[in-house]
Order: structure tokens, then sequence, then C-alpha cells
């Protein structure tokens, strides 16, 4: 069954519909992702439910009542799937309470009163989501369907506490293209131009025993055997040595990323270390000088010494010079992000909207981000200089600004496609515990791993988008759609922490990409605007983008963090107006094509016949 056109063609799985709590994505469309016709094909309906491959009902409660914050109650039909809970109401004047939520996006559920509750609407389900809203559902108690309904979402949205595989393992969609085959490491390093002198591709990792949360493929200074790697992954925490990221294509400037010296009160050297680090900054002739930039702010780096961390002494790196760039922890990004949420659902208080916004410091730490990414590519573009990148284990704060900086380098990652190798190589190869941070099927809400790192990341890019808007071959759109199946676990992508778990699961093989969905409905994402390297002049610069870090710029990101209220949303249809304009843009560059094949025709229909030389006669 092909299921490319699976339920969301022009309407999000995420999406209560136009006029109530709404997604952003689609508020522009008149119809609800439920009942389009677009994809029927590749579903199969169920009394008002289109479901997926390998969706099955689990559980129906009647006369529930959705307490929305926006529209008012409305009585209807809750059903639970084992991917989605969906609230259809039985006024027909009242759809725009429809509800579709994949319960991967679940954080926790309560029960709401009691037996001896009075007042209407006091008793039932208010469910916690990690997409910032809430959900209230009222039960009439004489019917006793809250019981039920509570246990099914309880044990269907967190899976794993009950020892129930992820849905993304039942999920059975078909899509003309393999998503697993965008990211090939080899290849990558190749379209990079490595192998080369300086630089080597080794698979000393192939087992994971080197590394447990680094890929298999590594490139690494062409000068550093494999025993001097193994010597060095003992000296840095949890054996993530530095290995290459990115190289400039013409100085040769590299970004290399790993996470802390094993440091410790005392100060200890690894001469290993140290002489790795040299050939590193040697690998770059253009430089005599490698800057290390930390991320954390120098309290915490000191700080990690008591626990056998730390940060580079620059006696002991010779031409070394360590910069800390003070991001915080996950705990203060976690917590920022609460705040956040306060302030953007349900209701808006108009009058603390920016002192609810610079109290939540969100923006501030974005702009932190930022700034560290400019000047790590200021170092690279603009010095020449060779860059590592750590923090403190090299999987969270180092992805966000290894991958930041490259997006603003290398314009192969603002395409399509190079955007989705970005994040395979530099978030999920690299070992960012999706698992530990988003909380994929755990019920442990409170977990002190959780934190919106990814989200902090895509937010980033976002800022780019704003400010470069010609620059990027997706709209944000694009963005949305991945933060939204960043929580699904409809799709194996961002499912376990490591490439090394991914395989002992066979994901590959067990899974659907989400890059197979969204590559087969590019035009949903596609920039009008944008603006190729080289289009229009075989002169024009692979332009480095180089964003400003202010706060007099970097704006919050209203049709993510605020796209549930209605008051919120953009009032004209921009989505569609996008692809129209897409469409009009290919129309335009076929007409162009066709009158410069047409021209050159003419003028070669034009040119008399060449006559040879009398002398070559």
């Amino acid at each position: 069954m092909d299921k490319h056109n699976s339920s969301e063609l022009l309407n999000s799985d995420f999406s209560l519909s136009k006029n109530a709590s709404s997604d952003s994505l689609d508020s522009d469309s008149k119809s609800s992702s439920l009942n389009s016709k677009h994809g029927q094909d590749s579903t199969h309906v169920l009394g008002d439910i289109q479901l997926l491959d390998g969706e099955k009902v689990m559980g129906v409660a009647k006369d529930v009542t959705y307490l929305c914050p926006y529209s008012g109650p409305s009585r209807g039909f809750l059903k639970v799937t084992n991917y989605q809970l969906h609230f259809r109401p039985t006024d027909p004047t009242t759809l725009q309470t429809t509800l579709s939520v994949p319960l991967g996006v679940v954080s926790r559920i309560e029960k709401v009163g009691g037996a001896s509750s009075k007042g209407e609407n006091s008793y039932g389900i208010e469910i916690f989501c990690k997409d910032m809203r809430n959900l209230r559902f009222a039960h009439k108690q004489e019917n006793h369907s809250r019981r039920g309904i509570f246990e099914k979402l309880q044990q269907l949205a967190f899976p794993l506490s009950h020892r129930i595989p992820l849905f993304a393992f039942s999920n059975s969609e078909s899509f003309p293209e393999d998503g697993w085959h965008v990211y090939e490491p080899i290849a990558e390093l190749r379209r990079m131009g490595v192998n080369n002198d300086m630089w080597r591709i080794t698979r000393i990792n192939d087992k994971y025993e080197i590394c447990d949360s680094y890929p298999s493929v590594w490139a690494v200074p062409a000068a550093a055997n494999d025993d001097l790697l193994r010597s060095v992954a003992a000296f840095r925490s949890r054996g993530r040595i530095p290995v290459l990221s990115w190289i400039h294509p013409s100085s040769q400037a590299t970004i290399t990323r790993c996470s802390q010296p094993l440091v410790g009160v005392s100060g200890k050297r690894s001469r290993e270390d140290e002489r790795y680090i040299q050939l590193i900054m040697d690998a770059n002739a253009q430089a005599h000088k490698l800057f290390i930039m930390d991320a954390r702010p120098s309290a915490n780096a000191i700080a990690n010494k008591a626990k056998g961390g730390g940060y580079e002494s620059e006696d002991a790196y010779q031409n070394a010079e360590l910069v800390f760039l003070d991001i915080h922890n996950i705990h203060v990004m976690r917590e920022s992000l609460r705040k956040l949420k306060e302030l953007c659902f349900p209701q808006i208080d108009q009058t603390r909207w920016f002192s609810g916004i610079e109290a939540s410091c969100w923006l501030k730490h974005i702009k932190c981000i930022l700034a560290g990414a400019v000047r790590i590519v200021d170092k690279v573009e603009n010095h020449k200089t060779s860059v590592l990148v750590h923090c403190s284990d090299g999987w969270d704060r180092t992805a966000q600004l290894t991958a930041l900086a490259m997006l603003m380098l290398d314009p192969y990652y603002r395409t399509l496609k190079g955007f989705q190798v970005l994040i395979e190589k530099e978030w999920l190869s690299f070992g960012h515990k999706f698992q530990l941070r988003i909380g994929h099927g755990d019920e442990r809400h409170s977990d002190a791993d959780r934190s919106p790192v990814f989200v902090q990341w895509v937010d980033c890019v976002w800022q780019l988008q704003q400010q470069f808007p010609t620059a990027f071959e997706f709209t944000e759109r694009l963005l949305i759609t991945i933060i939204d199946h960043l929580y699904s676990c409809r799709f194996g992508t961002f499912l376990f922490n490591t490439e090394r778990e991914r395989v002992k699961e066979e994901v590959k093989a067990k899974t659907v990409s989400l890059w197979s969905y969204i590559n087969s409905r590019q035009n949903l994402y596609l920039n009008p605007l944008y603006w190729a390297p080289g289009a229009g002049s075989p002169s024009r610069p692979q332009t480095v983008l180089v964003p400003v870090a202010s706060l007099r710029i970097i704006k919050l990101w209203k049709a993510l963090y605020c796209r549930w209220n209605p008051t919120m949303r953009h009032q004209d249809p921009i989505y569609q107006r996008t692809r129209e304009l897409v469409a009009l843009r290919a129309q335009l560059e076929a007409a162009a094509a066709a009158a410069t094949s047409e021209h050159a025709r003419q003028r070669l229909a034009l040119t008399p016949p060449r006559v040879a030389s009398p002398h070559h006669v």
C-alpha cells in the first residue's frame, strides 16, 4: 500500500483545526487532516478517523467534552489508537474543535476531580504535551469512561514504560524514496575532500568499542595512528576524541568536535592528547594557531574539574587559545522553555508579554548560541584558523555550535537534502541523546535529562532564515514538521540515543525514515525566494552567512511556540501562497530555459558556414 500521501498533504498530523487550537503549519487550509481527500489511497478509514498502516483503535469513549481554552466546551467522541488521540465533536457546528494528537507528544497525564467532584466539567483527564499545549477532557461520572481511557492513554503514550514497542516499529507506511539512504558518511566526507594528505577516514570504531556514542566512521589527522587514537580516547570524557566535522574547501581550516579532557582537580596531562591536538593544528598550513571553543560558562568548566573533567590548559596545549562561550546547561534551558510555555499557553497576558519573554531568558540563550557559532565561523572563514569545539560530553551544546557553524559556512547544508544530511551527521551519528532529552515513550516526565536542546538549535536555524530569507531552499514549514515528528514516534529517525543503539535495534530495517516522508512531498517545503549559489550568475560566490546575534534582531518564533492560540496566527493563507509562488517560479524558470534554448537555436541557424582559408587548401 503506497502511503506517500498519508493524511497530511495540506495539513499536519498535529493539527487541532483552523479556528481552535490549530497548528500554524496549515492554519490557511480549509480541510482537516482527518477528512482531507488527499491520501485516501494511503490510509484506511475507520468511522471518522483515517488510520496509518499499522495503526489500530484501542479505546473509545462517548459523551466526552473537550474543554478548548479558545472556543469553549465541545462534546463528542474520544478515540485512542496506538499512534494518536482523536476527538471529534458530535455537533457539526463545532468541527473546529476536532483534534488529532500523536501520543508521542504527551508528556504526562493526570486525572482531574474525584467521586465527590461537583459542577459541570469538573471530572476528567488533563494531558500535558511536549509541544507547548495542554488538553483537558471532561467525562461524566455515570458513564464510567474515564478509567478505561486513562489506562489506555498511560499505556500507549508511554509504551516503553510498559514494555511495549514504540509505534514506529508498527508503522508500515511506504514512500517512493528510502530516506535511510540520505546520509552516507563516506560520501559526505568525500564531498568535503577527505581522504587527502592531511586527513584520513578510519573505521577504528566500527564495532563502537573505542566510543559507544560516536559513529563507526571518523575522519582524523592522517598522521595519527590507531594507537594514538586509543590513547586520546582514554583522556577524553566518554571516549569522545576530537574528530572532523567540516573542512574549508580552500583554506583547509577545520571544525572538529570532542568532549572535555579528563583533567580533574590535580591538573592531569596527556602527552598523547596534546600531540593529537597539535596534529589537528598542523593539518591546516594556513595558520599556526588553534582555537578551542568551550561552549560552557567558565565557572561551569572549572566546577567540572571536581568531577574529573575540566578544560585544556593553554600552558599544556601550545599555540592553542581557549575561549568560553557562556552557553548554559540543559537544566537552565529546560526551565527557560517552561517559563516560555507559561507565557504562551493557554492565554497570553498582553500586559506582561515583553517582560515575560525577557524573564524566560529564551531569546538570550538563542543569542548566546548564535553568537558562539558566529565566532567559530569568523575564525574559520576570515582568519583561516581551525577550531575545536566541546562542552562537557560533546553531545548537546557542541552539536548546536558545530551544526550551526556548518550551516553558516556551507551552502550545501541550506538545501533540503543537505539539511537532512547535517542533522543525520552532527546530531544523530554523533550521539545527541534524543531518547533522554525528549523522553520517547517514557512516563518519567520530570527526568532531569529532559531538555529542549535540539528544538533550541532549530530555533536558531529559523533565526537565520529570518535574517537571510533567500539563502535556504526550504521554509519554516520544514522546521516545524521536523520538530513535530521529533516527538511523534511515527518515524524511526530520532529514536534512541546513539548510532550504536539504532544499529542494535535494527531501526533502518524495522522503521520508516522521516526523510522518506518529507522527500515524497518536497513541494510543501520549498522556499520560492531561494537563490542557489551560482544561480543567475556563474560568478556568484558561495555565500557565508554571518547573522547579527543581537536581541535587537532576534525574534520569538511565534509560529512554533504560539501556534495553538488562534489570535497569534497568520491572518492570510501563507502556506498556500508559498506553494503557489513555488509553482509560478517553476513555470517562469521553464519559460526562461525554453527562451534561452530557442535563442541559441536561432543564432546557430543565422551563423554563415565557415569558409576554409586558401592557405590551407
